[in-house]
């Protein structure tokens, strides 16, 4: 109900801060973006307020979002890139070569940081062995043309990964395990992985095994950030233990065999698990104008449907709560635009939420 009350434009004012330390396709027809400019809910912290507007509305599940010469793009489960600029246009087109259904589909992007011409995709497809994902390099001056960089990562309904990110001179992927949960202990193969490629897509020459792994024994990570050059992932627990992880290179995460902190001395632990399922999306640290928030990772989540603001100190999460519980819905990836404010996007359209008039959205939160 307070969801549905925000999205038929009526504003309410929610404190924050103040306690303790802190079926799967079956979505709507499309409605056609517009760009949107109204406020909802407000909130306090600290001693600012903080605002929260639509930047744009009736996106079909977006996914993945990056910067090209500070003009945002997204990319649409279904198979398309759009621009975001005052309105929505459709730049590239990619439905008939991708296979949605499940957890699939475009995914991840990312731009090259010196060139803003290359931009990099997350695709599941099919093939003659079944479902796949692969990486695929574009050049944006020649219509988004399409040169695979690497290929043959195992694909399914569910755990697919999907989360490309610049970070070190390098391209982080993440994938999933594609329901073959052994896989993720075996750093040979591709799916259960944290992989890390040069920007001409090669393995990168410092990887710990001779391949394109970088990490290992990962369930389903959808979410990486990096913070004073340390690089986390964000995953998705079984029936409880979602994870956020910091990333050694070579390190083992534990899956199957564990979930959350273990004593095994073969497994890395997490920085911090959520006994109760949130199922977390993409994350993004956040050094904007809203104080009380500086250097914080923010969160987006799905079954949890609020946005998470963690604090990490030390290797340890210091604070951690939940915001804006059920005001938005289901919420899958944050990122800092270039003026320095949060944004969010909505996934209620992806077959689990419940969609309501105008999803999915664009959200910013900025200080009034």
């Amino acid at each position: 109900m307070r969801r549905r009350t925000y999205l038929r434009g009526v504003a309410s004012a929610i404190a924050v801060g103040t306690a303790g330390c802190m079926g799967m396709d079956d979505a709507p027809e499309p409605s056609t973006p517009t760009a949107g400019n109204g406020a909802g809910p407000t909130e306090t912290a600290g001693p600012q307020t903080v605002v929260v507007e639509t930047v744009v509305e009736g996106l079909e599940v977006p996914w993945g979002a990056a910067y090209r010469d500070e003009t945002l793009h997204v990319t649409e489960r279904p198979g398309r890139v759009v621009r975001v600029s005052g309105g929505v246009e459709t730049v590239a087109d990619f439905t008939e070569s991708t296979k949605t259904g499940g957890e699939g589909g475009l995914l991840g992007l990312a731009f090259h940081p010196d060139n803003p011409d290359t931009a990099f995709t997350y695709q599941t497809y099919d093939s003659d062995g079944g479902r796949r994902n692969r990486i695929v390099r574009h050049d944006v001056a020649d219509g988004w043309s399409r040169e695979v960089v690497l290929d043959g990562i195992p694909g399914a309904s569910i755990h697919d990964g999907g989360r490309l990110f610049v970070h070190d001179e390098s391209l982080f992927a993440t994938t999933g395990d594609a329901s073959r949960s052994d896989d993720a202990q075996d750093p040979q193969l591709l799916n259960g992985k944290v992989l890390r490629l040069t920007f001409d897509g090669n393995p990168h020459p410092d990887n710990p095994f001779g391949n394109a792994v970088f990490t290992y024994g990962h369930r389903n990570p959808e979410g990486l950030a990096a913070r004073n050059g340390t690089l986390y992932a964000i995953e998705h627990g079984p029936d409880s233990d979602d994870e956020i992880n910091r990333l050694e290179p070579g390190a083992n995460y534990g899956w199957p065999d564990v979930t959350g902190p273990s004593d095994a001395e073969e497994f890395t632990d997490p920085v911090t698990t959520y006994e109760e399922i949130i199922a977390p999306g993409g994350g993004a640290f956040y050094d904007g104008p809203i104080e009380r928030w500086q250097g914080d990772l923010f969160v987006g989540t799905l079954a949890g449907t609020h946005l998470r603001r963690v604090r990490l100190r030390n290797g340890a999460a210091t604070e951690d709560e939940p915001l804006y519980a059920g005001e938005f819905g289901r919420l899958r990836t944050t990122f800092v635009g270039p003026e320095g404010h949060l944004h969010v996007t909505t996934s209620n359209r992806d077959g689990r939420g419940s969609p309501e008039s105008g999803d999915d959205r664009i959200l910013q939160f900025r200080p009034a």
